[in-house]
Parts: structure tokens; sequence; C-alpha cells
């Protein structure tokens, strides 16, 4: 860990500090799983240290740990990475990735699902998320498989567990020095709590609507039970929601005065976006008692569907089981579930403006991220974020730095609203180019309020104690509550710590360019 002390820093101001971590590569660990370059890795891991970043954030894979057969765990090249981190000085962020890498935006390695879970695929295809026309996601296993012992014997949610258990055990000694901050529990494709509804493997473009994802075997009978239980066993699996790159108006489901809006519409949605919410429900459950008493919190990402929200039907997150309308909160029976296992909603798409955004796509992601963080803070749970994208700019990182506290630093203490934590995505030589990585460090000075690195988290009320148990389970009917829709929290028009300190961030570095002539 980090040890020098906070020089000359004010302690009312420390109170509106939001750590900042660092994505490491998605290919840091290889598919043989080695610790690619190390060299390299610790090199840059220093200059992190060195720029007052808090931590990192690493994918830990399904697909490489059990790759060698149902319950063989090599966490061989895992070990190596954390001692690695420890040394230099960082904490960690680990995230539990029971997803595919390869196949979504971002993904430059392919890491798949374990190879003996493919191949229980290739006799049940089923397990796999499946659109109407019977296209197989094999990202991510089906919701239908959670409580089926389809795994030699073990039901998905027990693979996930076992996963789980066996960290633990393995990463014991990490554990118990403080290295690990938080679990961030994957719970679907690219490690998100939704339906692989937009996947580019399968020719989706930005900005469809994306396809329901629930036409495996094991799903439609769940919703063949749901509509009999509703008196209508008559009812099937939507027929009239266009494909993945179609728009709202062009179907039938999603148009203004659509079949979302009719029963059977709203049984079906209701339906799926439920069925997100056991899924994670139960997984939390599994974590929570796993990491009992381990002085860490745990943590879910939640995607920023933000094209399509500022249309009636809001198209593409209810495909992705985001069931949110206009006058239908999707998101906070999402952090109603997570405040029961004391977790943090990690929201995406923080630096994105609507003046950004192609006007074709109806986008909103200012209002999605007041909506999600609102609807989190409601909940009394900490929330975190990333940004969706790389992007080095002033422009994202003052949009970030608002999210991070929307109205602004309290120089007398606490401020009114505060995210819990800021993940950036990611480690590259692009942000390390001197230009790029000069910017970010200002950014991570703003982040901690114009305050140097805290290596005391009890300074800005983080102290992290034992994660306690979850409390007792929720009925549906409690978790609906929270969609009555209510108004966010209000935003500043601007973050009051800019980056580019109103035209100063450029005159400094002009400045510095004028003198580095007379160097050479």
């Amino acid at each position: 860990m980090q040890t020098q002390t906070v020089p000359n820093s004010d302690e009312k101001m420390l109170a509106n500090y939001v750590p900042v971590f660092v994505m490491l590569p998605l290919g840091v660990i290889t598919n043989d799983n080695v610790l690619e370059d190390k060299e390299k890795i610790e090199n840059q891991l220093k200059e992190l240290r060195d720029a007052g970043v808090d931590g990192v954030m690493t994918d830990v894979w399904w697909g490489i740990v059990e790759g060698k057969g149902p319950m063989q765990y090599d966490w061989s090249g895992y070990r190596s990475l954390f001692q690695l981190i420890q040394e230099c000085g960082l904490t960690l962020q680990a995230i539990m990735s029971f997803h595919q890498c390869g196949g979504n935006v971002g993904d430059v390695v392919n890491i798949p699902l374990p190879k003996w879970v493919l191949e229980i695929g290739e006799s049940d295809p089923d397990i796999f998320y499946t659109n109407r026309s019977g296209n197989r996601n094999r990202e991510y296993l089906t919701i239908g498989v959670d409580n089926l012992p389809v795994f030699y014997g073990r039901t998905a949610v027990q693979v996930y567990s076992d996963f789980m258990k066996s960290f633990r055990e393995e990463m014991s000694d990490f554990l118990e020095a403080g290295l690990l901050l938080d679990i961030e529990v994957g719970l679907g494709p690219a490690g998100e709590l939704r339906y692989p509804s937009y996947p580019q493997s399968q020719g989706w473009v930005f900005p469809g609507i994306g396809e329901f994802q629930c036409y495996d075997k094991y799903l439609k009978a769940e919703f063949k039970q749901a509509a009999k239980d509703a008196s209508h066993p008559e009812w099937e699996l939507p027929d009239d929601a266009g494909e993945y790159n179609d728009t709202p108006e062009s179907t039938k489901f999603f148009r203004s005065n659509g079949t979302y809006l009719t029963d059977r519409g709203k049984i079906f949605l209701t339906w799926y976006s439920n069925k997100l919410l056991i899924h994670g429900d139960e997984i939390l459950d599994e974590a929570n008692q796993i990491f009992l008493g381990c002085k860490l919190k745990l943590a879910t990402k939640v995607a920023g569907i933000h094209w399509w929200y500022k249309s009636d039907s809001h198209a593409a997150e209810l495909t992705s089981g985001f069931y949110n309308l206009n006058d239908r909160d999707g998101y906070r029976p999402i952090a109603r579930m997570l405040s029961r296992h004391h977790a943090i909603l990690n929201f995406t798409c923080l630096e994105m403006r609507n003046a950004e955004q192609k006007a074709a796509a109806k986008s909103e992601p200012e209002e999605l991220v007041q909506q999600v963080l609102s609807g989190g803070w409601r909940e009394n749970i900490e929330v975190a974020g990333e940004n969706a994208l790389p992007r080095y700019d002033a422009a994202a990182y003052n949009q970030i730095l608002l999210n991070a506290r929307p109205n602004g630093v309290n120089k007398e203490g606490p401020p009114k609203l505060r995210m819990y934590g800021m993940t950036y995505l990611r480690l590259s030589d692009g942000l390390l180019e001197e230009k790029n990585f000069n910017l970010f460090k200002t950014f991570v000075k703003k982040m901690h309020a114009d305050q140097e690195y805290c290596p005391d988290p009890k300074m800005y009320n983080h102290e992290i104690g034992p994660l306690e148990a979850s409390a007792p389970k929720l009925s549906m009917e409690e978790l609906l509550e929270a969609t009555k829709p209510m108004e966010p929290f209000p935003w500043d028009k601007e973050t009051d710590m800019r980056v580019d300190d109103g035209g100063g961030f450029v005159f400094a570095n002009l400045i510095k360019k004028f003198f580095s002539r007379f160097k050479k």
C-alpha cells in the first residue's frame, strides 16, 4: 500500500475526495494464465501510483481460471498480478468475470468461457442466451439455467459460487492484507447486469434498438408459466419487436401506442426485467456469504443504455432488461436489491454529454446518469462509476467531475452528494502519452478535491469494515415499489473543479511549450 502522509491537506476539503481507480488491460493475464510483460506493467503501475491514483481494477476471467475442467482452478497468473499490484503500492478492485471477452465495444482480446462449458453448449445450445431468430450468444450463460444442474450436476449459480469460494481461499493472504477494496460480481455480458441485447458479433450497430434475448427453451418455458399465471396461457414471447438495428417506430412493439403499452406487453416486460433482479439477488446472496467478514465491499455494474432514452418506449433499455419508461423507474428496484447486500452500484457512461450524441439516436446520457445515481442515493447505497469509452479530453473529464460531485465541493465538510469512487477505462499506451497523462493527472487531483493522494480512507469517510450479512430477502412487491418515478436530485450546470481551469490549463501548457524551446 502507499504509505506517504498527506502534506498540508485541509481535513474539511478531504471530505470531498473521490478515489480514482484505473482498469488494467483486458489481456493483462493471457489465455495461458501468464502475467503478460511483467516489466512493462510494473512500470505502468508505478506511473499510476506517482500520478496519485488510488488503485486499479482487473477482470478475473472464469475462462482462464477454470479453463481446464470443472472445479480445476488455477490462480497462478492472478497471484503474480496481485503481488505486483501490492508491491507497487496500489489497492485493487477485482471483477468476477463470468462472461466472455470478445464481441463487445473495446474488446481487443478474445477470452471465451471455459472450454468444458462450451462443450456442454454443443449438446445443449439452450444454455446460452438466444434471440428470436435462434442465434445463440456465447458471451454469458442464460439466466434460464441459473438453478438447473446442467453443468455436471451443478447449477450456474453453484458454478459461480464455487469459483468465488475458491478465489476467497486462494487469495486469503491478499484479502487479509487489505489489498482488495471491492469484489465486483459479474452478472451478465461485459460483466454488467443486463441481457446481451446489442451484440456487435451478431451485426448490431449503434444506435440499433437491440433484441430481446429470452428464446432459449428454458426461458421460453418460464415465460409460458408466467403467462399461465397471468390467466393468459395463449400468450407467447414477442414476435413484433423488430431486429437489432431497427428504430422504435419501425416495430409494432416499440412504436407509439405499441405492444409495450398493452397488458400483454406489460406482463412480458415485467417478467423479463424481474428475471434480472432475481438473477442479481441470488448471486449476490452467494457472494455475500462467501466474503462475509472480509474487509471489502461488493459491487455490481449496470450498463448505461443511453440511446433511445428520449423516445417514449426507451426501446434499447427494454431489450437490455431495464423496464424504464417516463412513468416507471427501471433502475431504483436494482438499487433496492443491491441495498440488502450492502453492495455498490457501479454505473457507466459518466463522461458522455448529450451534445456529443447523434440526434437520430435520441440519446440523453446526462439525464440517464442523473436518474440512476439519484436512485442509488435514494436507496441509501454507494454509487460509483466508469467512463464507457476511452477519452483523454477536458470535456470528458469535466463531465465525470460534475457527476462525481453534482453540487460541487463543500469547503466546510462533506458535499451534498458524492460518488463513492470512479474507475477510469483504461490503462493503455495512449493514456500514458505525455500530453494525455498530464491532463489525466490534473483530473485525478480534481477528483481528490485538489488534495494530495490520501492513503487513509478514514480521512474521507471511506473506511471499510468487515462485510456484513445480507439483510432479509425482499419480496418482488417490495422491490417493485421502487418503480415509482421520483425527480432526480438537481445537478449543477458545470463542475467547480474543471481540469482546464477556465483556460488556465491551456495557458500553462503554452508557457511550458514556450520555455521548452530554450531547453533544446
